[in-house]
């Protein structure tokens, strides 16, 4: 049994977080949310895109209620894990991803990855189309979201936690453990 409602397992496209967070959401027994793919199912039924490049390609003013739609949806769950980024990247800069204005994640958890690992992540999966950064840049991203995540912490006044996925049964028994606490 859990003590939280909603649990944030935010990090950088490729550290492993989607399959960490369905295998904890398994462990025990919570619900799992991608919140990507939770934009785009809202992005599909307004229909104002059905896939993510032209959902991410729509003005940002229509992406942010998309964003807020989905926080929406995410708002009424009960013991959820929500996956995602935390921060992306945009031609606007680096964005805030994590709803704090709509859902209160009790806790914060980033998972962090080496940049090696990372890429043999992203270049391995066929899935999905991902950005390939070099080392300064994805050890950037990885500092602005850790950053962000320690800042939304403060202010939603929950626990914050670093996790290291350079081996994934290990930070999946960590991240059960924290989330279990």
């Amino acid at each position: 049994m859990v003590h939280w409602n909603i649990a944030a397992v935010v990090g950088v496209p490729g550290v492993g977080k989607t399959s960490l967070c369905k295998r904890a959401s398994m462990e025990l027994g919570c619900t799992y949310v991608n919140y990507g793919k939770l934009m785009l199912e809202v992005a599909r039924q307004e229909r104002l895109a059905f896939t993510d490049s032209e959902m991410f390609s729509l003005d940002i003013d229509v992406q942010h209620h998309i964003w807020r739609a989905a926080a929406e949806k995410i708002k009424g769950m009960n013991n959820v894990i929500v996956d995602l980024h935390g921060v992306d990247q945009s031609s606007l800069g680096y964005l805030l991803s994590l709803p704090i204005e709509t859902i209160f994640p009790e806790i914060i958890v980033i998972i962090e990855s080496s940049y090696s690992n990372i890429m043999k992540r992203r270049l391995g999966d066929s899935s999905k189309t991902r950005k390939i950064e070099n080392f300064k840049s994805l050890k950037s991203h990885m500092k602005f979201l850790r950053g962000s995540m320690a800042a939304c912490s403060v202010i939603l006044g929950c626990t914050f936690k670093v996790l290291q996925n350079n081996n994934f049964d290990d930070c999946l028994r960590e991240l059960v453990d924290i989330l279990g606490e």
